[in-house]
């Protein structure tokens, strides 16, 4: 696994623990983002991610700079998975080493934030009774969504 990685199968947390500890490393905080099967009384199928990748990567190496100059110390690992996802499947992973707990928590926090803001990764929802794109990750299902 490299630092900031889109991978197209599963996602293994040690791996990126692994790559933030540090002799300095006093906290390591672990964010783990997990396909739920229901969202606002919608039943989920399945997700489906994509992603161009090379550019994802960059903005994900770019969140971990300004974490790391936001709170220094810290080392960051982040992957996001693309292709079909079921149930309980991760699809995010975060780990944030700090000398400090406090600065772990928030960066870590900071980290998934800003991967919904700016890093170029397509959600599609797909339901028992249809399917849709979503850009908004805010946006409540609607039963029944659009087919496309």
């Amino acid at each position: 696994m490299k630092r900031y990685e889109i991978v197209d199968g599963p996602i293994y947390i040690q791996n990126a623990i692994d790559l933030v500890l540090h002799p300095g490393a006093g906290a390591i905080t672990t964010f783990t983002g997990h396909v739920r099967e229901w969202t606002h009384g919608v039943r989920t199928l399945y997700l489906a991610y994509e992603a161009y990748a090379p550019m994802a990567e960059r903005k994900l190496a770019q969140i971990g700079a300004e974490i790391e100059e936001k709170w220094p110390g810290t080392r960051v690992a982040m992957a996001h998975r693309i292709g079909e996802l079921h149930i309980s499947d991760i699809a995010v992973v975060i780990a944030v080493s700090s000398p400090h707990r406090k600065a772990a928590y928030e960066a870590n926090e900071y980290a998934i934030e800003r991967i919904k803001e700016m890093v170029p990764i397509w959600k599609k929802e797909i339901w028992e009774d249809g399917e849709e794109w979503i850009g908004n990750q805010r946006k409540k299902p609607e039963r029944g969504g659009s087919a496309e």
